[in-house]
């Protein structure tokens, strides 16, 4: 009633599923690289338009909110209290991303979960000038390392990912991270290594 009709289906039918639309893009950085995901999960880039690992389902969970899932792998990017991106079996809130357009016509992808404690800056996928992929605290908006040129390949249906908490111990085989000098070891998301200077 009064215009609820898919708040009523959704009420009277909690099992059914939720299909939602999303693109298979290729998220190309402004500093000339491919963000990618290789088969073992390592999070890295490439400058090579044809690689299968750049490519990765974006699926909307919420207003200008999207999952980023590997094509290939069926991993979910993440990025854990540090800033560090790691990948994730399941879907958690460290999987969610907002999506903004700059004023370049360049899209960020910030965050959800986590920013700095003091401004509240948020923290930003990046790759800088060396194809680096960077930790997301260091990563300012208005620089060409936050700066993505989706390059969609088609527009696709998901089936809407299931939120699963996010846990102290990890639940499910190690993933890589990326490959980066100030770069810890990590296990979905948690840091195996001795704590990092406070920046």
């Amino acid at each position: 009633k009064d215009g609820c009709y898919q708040h009523d289906i959704t009420h009277w039918f909690p099992y059914r599923e939720i299909t939602l639309k999303g693109i298979v893009t290729r998220l190309y950085s402004q500093h000339g690289y491919y963000l990618q995901m290789q088969p073992d999960g390592t999070v890295d880039s490439t400058r090579d338009e044809s690689s299968s690992f750049s490519q990765f389902n974006l699926i909307p969970v919420g207003l200008r909110i999207v999952a980023i899932q590997g094509a290939k792998t069926g991993l979910y990017l993440a990025m854990n209290s540090e800033g560090y991106l790691y990948t994730s079996e399941h879907f958690t809130p460290e999987c969610r991303f907002k999506e903004s357009v700059f004023e370049n016509y360049y899209v960020t992808y910030s965050s959800m979960l986590y920013r700095q404690t003091q401004s509240g800056r948020s923290w930003y996928i990046g790759i800088n000038r060396d194809g680096q992929v960077m930790k997301g605290n260091r990563v300012k908006k208005t620089k060409g390392a936050a700066h993505f040129l989706p390059k969609v390949i088609e527009v696709a249906m998901y089936k809407e990912p299931s939120l699963h908490e996010l846990v102290s111990e990890p639940v499910s085989p190690p993933r890589k991270t990326v490959k980066t000098s100030d770069s810890p070891s990590l296990k979905n998301g948690q840091k195996e290594a001795p704590k990092a200077e406070a920046s």
